[in-house]
């Protein structure tokens, strides 16, 4: 079974990562020990990008193949995956929302820690938060139904 993880974009350390995650369509980490965090992510891995005062801004599913890039000052090394089925949310996808998807399906003692740059879900709350997006975040959806 695929595990999900919602990953940090690092946005509030050098907004060019987040940026640069939405481009390429892939999942990174650029400093020691968070970047050994992306190694752990499997192919078919579900993964969500997490960007500090919005939510969950992208989606897609790994690939499982890390890749390393030495950054231009050689200073350190960035640990990335790409992402197949990669989508950019129209709508981001907040917090208290992932959390209340979260204890819908368990109780309300589950409490996600969202001062981490990788957080593992349980693949039930991870495939319900895929649904959930589906149906909300996209503008398509979205139009759809006020039509």
């Amino acid at each position: 079974m695929p595990k999900v993880y919602i990953v940090n974009t690092n946005k509030t350390n050098n907004p060019q990562n987040e940026a640069e995650m939405l481009r390429e369509g892939k999942v990174a980490a650029y400093y020691s020990p968070w970047k050994y965090l992306i190694n752990d992510i499997g192919a078919g891995d579900i993964v969500y990008l997490y960007s500090n005062g919005q939510g969950i801004i992208a989606r897609g599913t790994a690939t499982g193949i890390l890749e390393v890039r030495n950054e231009a000052n050689g200073r350190f090394l960035e640990h990335y995956m790409h992402l197949n089925r990669f989508e950019k949310l129209d709508i981001p996808f907040p917090p208290n929302e992932i959390s209340k998807v979260a204890k819908s399906l368990t109780d309300d003692d589950y409490i996600i820690k969202w001062n981490q740059t990788m957080i593992h879900l349980p693949h039930f709350i991870g495939l319900a938060l895929w649904q959930r997006m589906t149906n909300e975040c996209f503008q398509a959806h979205v139009t759809a139904d006020v039509t």
